[in-house]
Order: structure tokens, then C-alpha cells, then sequence
């Protein structure tokens, strides 16, 4: 780096030390390490301010790389500073306005003024970086983040498996006998859609998969691709990792919409490979997926600024392409498993561009739903997440839901989750398959997929794509009123009432009223 060279930090790119990490020295300066440089949108880029409504109608991807990827004159000055700074130059995407760069870490130290360190949890051993990252004066406008120099676990799966007898009352469902519950609509089976998974671990095995189909009735099994990003690959484990998820995610979205083609994208668990692996589902000119699920997150606070930003920005492009995404809204209640005493919202399901969705306990026979209250087992049982997003203001589609005020200091009138609910208590759970053994799971990363499987029929019925919901959702109260309100139960700080809370958002869904209000 020249000293003569005049540098801007990159927006919100302040990484806080590694949480209970213990450093054991620095990153070995001859190691090859590859990052993603997000840019700009193609100046004079406008998005939609009716997005999710009739007046926007969806892009295709060609339409919306065209119009919203990176300008050619900023790859240009990208390409530039990395000759400079010895970085090789792997892939440029236009369209996804990433770039991928590598090089050592000694030159990528240098290159974005920064230190890498290695440090040591109970969860292993990570490369970090603390502080903020720099770039010549002229890339500042250019630069929104860069994603991989540190490669600490960006999220957790949002999964409970029951690991006791039930308490009293307790049941376990197929996921079909959940969507009869929820009367999803008779006569689709997710035709001509495609739902896309990511995954940030773990794996699946085609033998479980087809045992699993076949004995639940759903022949032929639904066709599941696995897509790698950034050398994530299907990597089936123990039924107590992340195959969990894999599995519950699979099981739950192809049973529901067994003709759909599931593609669960693999990346690492990491920001870089969060972002990556979104972009990479939404840009999917094979399977085009219609439908996003999402059952990874982590608190709000723990993420940098310029990863919020990139994951919500990709999320508001899925949403200009007509793509629901669904994102579980997590199972450590309002506290998001947190021990600091306060409140805190789960990201992404707080991006206000996420279908965010909530738990129910639901005990029903048939069609008909007995009970349904909040899901909240106490601290060691799980509950569903929700509450007020510090980070996102309050969208206007929101602004009649009442939705409280924080119970933080400052009390800050924030963006309101979940959106909608669904069956997640494990003591109500579905029954899954993992690695040979037959188990019962819950958590809100059940309800993902519950929701996307609904969300395909909906789109098969439909014909064309339901994509961004939650304007409709909140402004038309023929859709509003297809969700059973559930009123009772908290997750710690918030309890569920009439109308919108920040437990269960509007409840569960009677997917037939909500074919037919849309």
C-alpha cells in the first residue's frame, strides 16, 4: 500500500472481537484466502417504491441484472486496485455486483487495512478480524462490503428436536397432516416451481430421502438437487448436526409440494457464504426457484452493518423478482438466546423484504385445529422468536399493525416480526427422517419450508407468483383475514393478542382462503 494513497473505511464494515475467542496468533500471511466484493447498483438504478404490488411487476433475472447490476466502469476500478494490491481476480458477476478476489492474507491485509487473527472457541478455531476495513478514496462510493476474510460462524439452524417424551398433550404430524390443518389447497402438488433451500451445513442422504417419501405415501419421491457455493457441498454428518435441518427442510417442503423441484444451495456458514448463497438461489438461470427458505439466523447485534445491508439488499432483489422468501424467526424466544438481559430481533427473518415466520403449538384431528397458542417450552425448551428489529425502521405496509414499541432502552419503533406462524413446538412436531433414524423436530425452521411448500401451491394454483408479501399481507384484509389469529401464550417479553403481535404476526394459515383472496 502506498503511504501517499488516501483511504475511506467502508461502510459499516466495524466487526466486533470474536465473542468469547481466545486469539492464538495471527493468520499465517501465506495463506490463500478468496472474498466477495459486493458493489454498488448500476447508478441511476431505482427500485420500485411499489414493490409487492400489481403497479411493480416481477423482473426476470436477465431484467433485473440488466438494470440493477454493477456498472461497468466500477468492476473496472475494482479489477484495477486488486492488480495493485497482488489479488487475483476469480470471478466477476455483473449481475449479482460481486466480485471474487484472492490472494494471501498478508496481501489482503494490506490491501483492506486490516489484521487477521486466529482465534479459538468452543466451537474451533476461526480466522477474525475487530475493527473496520479501508479502500482508496475513489472505491468508497463503490464498495458496499467485502466477505470472507473472517470466517467465524455468521449463523445457527433454528431447529428443536424433541429429545424427551412429550409433555401431556404432546403429538407428533406429517408434514401433509400439518398442511390439512392448515387446509392448504386441494389439488396442486407444486407443479413447474421450484424451491430453494439454503443451507450453511450439514447434509442429506438420497436413500434416507426416499425411505422417508415412500413411507409417508409420496411417490415418487420429490427430485432434490444439491448446489454447492463457495465449496459448500451436500456433506451428511450425524443426525444431531446440521443434517437436522437439511433433512427437516427437504422433508417438510417436498412432502407439501412434491412435484416442486427442491434445490438446497450448500455454502459454508459464514457472512460471505450467507450472502453468496442467497444471491446464488436468486440468480439460478436452471432452476429459477420461485420460493426461498430460509432456516438459519442469528441476533441482530452480532452481525456488521455492511452484511445486514448485503443480505437485505439481496433480499429486496428477490422481492423485484418476484420470489418469496421465507425466513424462521427463531426458537430462543425474545431474548433470541441472548444473555444480556435484552430483547433482540433474528436476522434475516428482521429484514422487512422476509416472510418471517413464527411458532405455534398446535394440537389437531383432521382438518380441524383443536388449540393453537404461542410455542414457548421455557428457557431450556425453546420459544419462538419475534419482537421489534433494532436495526430496520418501521415499513409503511406496517404502520396499522400496532406494532409495539421495543422493550429495550430507547424503545426504538422498529419493524415487527414474524409475519405469519405455524405449527413449531416440538412437543407438536413433525416427524422427520435424519441419517436412518426416525425423529421428531420442531422449531421455526419447520415453519420455512411449511410456509415456501404453501407459498409453491399457491404459486401452481395461481399462475404466476405470489412473491413479496408483506404489503398485501398487511394492507388487504381479505389476505389478512385468511390467518387464524392466535391469541394466547408469550415469548418471553411479548404476548400474543387480537390482531398483529410480535409472537405469532397473524397467525397461521387456511391456505384455501388465502388462494382465494389472492
Amino acid at each position: 500500500m502506498k503511504s501517499t494513497e488516501k483511504r475511506v473505511e467502508i461502510r459499516g464494515s466495524q466487526r466486533r472481537p470474536l465473542e468469547n475467542g481466545q486469539t492464538v496468533g495471527k493468520a499465517n500471511n501465506n495463506e490463500l484466502v478468496e472474498v466477495t466484493v459486493l458493489l454498488r447498483r448500476r447508478p441511476g438504478a431505482v427500485v420500485p417504491p411499489a414493490l409487492g404490488t400489481k403497479k411493480a411487476p416481477p423482473l426476470s433475472i436477465e431484467e433485473l441484472e440488466a438494470q440493477h447490476g454493477a456498472a461497468p466502469g466500477d468492476i473496472q476500478s475494482v479489477e484495477a486496485f486488486a492488480k495493485s494490491h497482488h489479488l487475483a481476480v476469480v470471478r466477476v458477476e455483473p449481475g449479482k455486483r460481486t466480485i471474487t478476489l484472492s490472494g494471501t492474507v498478508g496481501a489482503l491485509n494490506e490491501a483492506f487495512s486490516t489484521e487477521l487473527s486466529m482465534q479459538k472457541t468452543d466451537k474451533g478455531v476461526f480466522r477474525t478480524r475487530s475493527g473496520s476495513l479501508s479502500v482508496p478514496e475513489a472505491l468508497g462510493p463503490i464498495i458496499e462490503g467485502v466477505f470472507g476474510l473472517d470466517n467465524r460462524p455468521a449463523a445457527s439452524p433454528k431447529f428443536r428436536r424433541l429429545a424427551v417424551a412429550p409433555r401431556a398433550g404432546g403429538v407428533s404430524y406429517t408434514p401433509p397432516q400439518v398442511a390439512a390443518a392448515y387446509q392448504y389447497p386441494a389439488g396442486a402438488d407444486g407443479t413447474g416451481q421450484c424451491i430453494a433451500l439454503l443451507e450453511l451445513g450439514g447434509g442429506f442422504r438420497p436413500a434416507d430421502l426416499q425411505a422417508y417419501f415412500s413411507g409417508i405415501g409420496v411417490t415418487p419421491a420429490p427430485s432434490v438437487l444439491a448446489v454447492g457455493v463457495d465449496g459448500g457441498k451436500n456433506s451428511p454428518g450425524t443426525a444431531n448436526g446440521p443434517d437436522g435441518e437439511v433433512m427437516l427442510d427437504i422433508e417438510v417442503a417436498g412432502s407439501i409440494a412434491p412435484r416442486a423441484t427442491i434445490a438446497a444451495y450448500f455454502a459454508p456458514n459464514t457472512d460471505r457464504g450467507f450472502i453468496d448463497a442467497l444471491l446464488a438461489a436468486m440468480h439460478d438461470k436452471t432452476n429459477r426457484p420461485s420460493v426461498v427458505s430460509i432456516s438459519w439466523g442469528s441476533a441482530e447485534s452480532g452481525w456488521t452493518q455492511q452484511a445486514l445491508n448485503g443480505l437485505n439488499e439481496g433480499l429486496q432483489d428477490a422481492g423485484l423478482l418476484g420470489i418469496t422468501v421465507c425466513v424462521a424467526a427463531g426458537d430462543g424466544g425474545s431474548s433470541d438466546g441472548a444473555t444480556d438481559g435484552l430483547a433482540h430481533a433474528d436476522f434475516p427473518a428482521s429484514s422487512p423484504f422476509a416472510l418471517a415466520c413464527g411458532g405455534t403449538r398446535l394440537v389437531a384431528k383432521g382438518t380441524a385445529v383443536t388449540t393453537e397458542t404461542v410455542w414457548n417450552d421455557g428457557a431450556n425448551g425453546g420459544a419462538t422468536g419475534g419482537g421489534v428489529s433494532e436495526v430496520f425502521g418501521l415499513p409503511t405496509w406496517q404502520a396499522e399493525a400496532h406494532v409495539p414499541k421495543s422493550v429495550n432502552p430507547g424503545q426504538k419503533v422498529g419493524r415487527g416480526l414474524p409475519d405469519v406462524a405455524g405449527n413449531a413446538d416440538p412437543e407438536t412436531g413433525y416427524e422427520v427422517r435424519v441419517d436412518g433414524e426416525v425423529a421428531v423436530i420442531g422449531g421455526t425452521s419447520a415453519v420455512a419450508p411449511l410456509m415456501a411448500g404453501l407459498v409453491a401451491l399457491l404459486n401452481q394454483k395461481l399462475n404466476r407468483r405470489v412473491g413479496y408479501l408483506n404489503p398485501s399481507l398487511y394492507t388487504t384484509p381479505a389476505i389478512r383475514d385468511a390467518f387464524r389469529d392466535i391469541t394466547k401464550g408469550n415469548n418471553g417479553a411479548y404476548a400474543a393478542g387480537t390482531g398483529w403481535d410480535a409472537c405469532t404476526g397473524w397467525g397461521s394459515p387456511n391456505g384455501t382462503k388465502l388462494l382465494a383472496a389472492l
